[in-house]
């Protein structure tokens, strides 16, 4: 089943599954206390054997498809002080990114009118420090970083995804440099402990509802979202970012709005935010 008719291509806005649930009846391997020279005492359970990858549908050959390879975003906002133009900023800023192939959008902070901010990714996220931290070092005037607006995530897979190299790195790439979208809002968030207690058929109805929900909007072209896992990378403890992309952008707030009526919001959601909500005003589309 292809990523439109799952609505991969629509604004799920919180469809995410997290790791799999244990085996009923499974129990987590205890972690062993070191033994001689650093190394592991036995204590009679076999270590289990970790698998990073991410997961995809079968392939031709009737077996599940695997992939290593994802895609890493952060979004970094900004105050530019009184003494300079945010315009100019941008400008420089944007230049800076284009001269270091950075892929990136920076957007126009509509909520505060000296702030803006850049969403940038890169499948190795070492670019982050060697290339996008050191673009904002360089301007002529730093920028005063606004940190509780600091979102890093990862693209992830389902597990149905017919073709991973499109899930989880061209297609969150595509709709963030998506040419008709105007406006942007990203957010961070994080579900209670009991949506994980739930059974997994029970998980997969309450998912399936804002499935059904994000599949409408993107089905019109009102709004496209990425999706990323933030596990441990989030000061906050987030699980997930979510950005929300649109020519307009009233259905992006309408679509957070039609989100909150679903159960999983109504009722497992525990943090939502905060908000940035973003004007396009520069694209640079990185190494091609």
């Amino acid at each position: 089943m292809s990523d439109e008719q799952r609505g991969g291509h629509g604004a799920a806005a919180d469809e995410h599954v997290g790791p799999p649930a244990a085996a009923p009846g499974a129990h987590a391997a205890p972690q062993a206390a070191p033994g001689a020279h650093g190394a592991p005492a036995q204590t009679g359970h076999e270590v289990p054997k970790i698998d990073v990858r991410e997961r995809g549908g079968k392939g031709e050959d009737g077996e599940a498809q695997f992939s290593d390879r994802r895609l890493f975003m952060q979004l970094l906002a900004f105050e530019v002080p009184d003494t300079a133009s945010p315009s100019a900023i941008i400008g420089e800023l944007g230049a800076k990114l284009v001269e270091r192939k950075i892929g990136a959008v920076i957007y126009e902070d509509a909520n505060h009118p000296r702030g803006f901010a850049v969403a940038s990714w890169s499948t190795d996220p070492e670019v982050f420090v060697t290339q996008v931290r050191p673009a904002i070092l360089d301007l002529s005037t730093p920028p005063k970083l606004r940190p509780e607006l600091t979102m890093l995530g990862r693209s992830y897979t389902l597990g149905y995804e017919e073709d991973l190299e499109h899930a989880l790195v061209k297609r969150p790439i595509s709709v963030a440099l998506e040419p008709t979208a105007r406006w942007a809002i990203w957010y961070p968030l994080r579900r209670n402990g009991a949506f994980a207690k739930l059974d997994p058929r029970e998980q997969a109805g309450i998912l399936r509802e804002h499935g059904i929900i994000g599949r409408a909007y993107g089905a019109q072209e009102l709004a496209h979202d990425i999706r990323l896992a933030c596990h441990g990378l989030d000061a906050a403890d987030n699980e997930f970012v979510i950005g929300l992309v649109g020519k307009d952008l009233h259905p992006l707030s309408h679509i957070v709005q039609s989100m909150r009526k679903t159960r999983q919001t109504a009722e497992f959601i525990a943090q939502m935010g905060p908000f940035f909500v973003g004007h396009i005003a520069f694209r640079s589309p990185g190494a091609t």
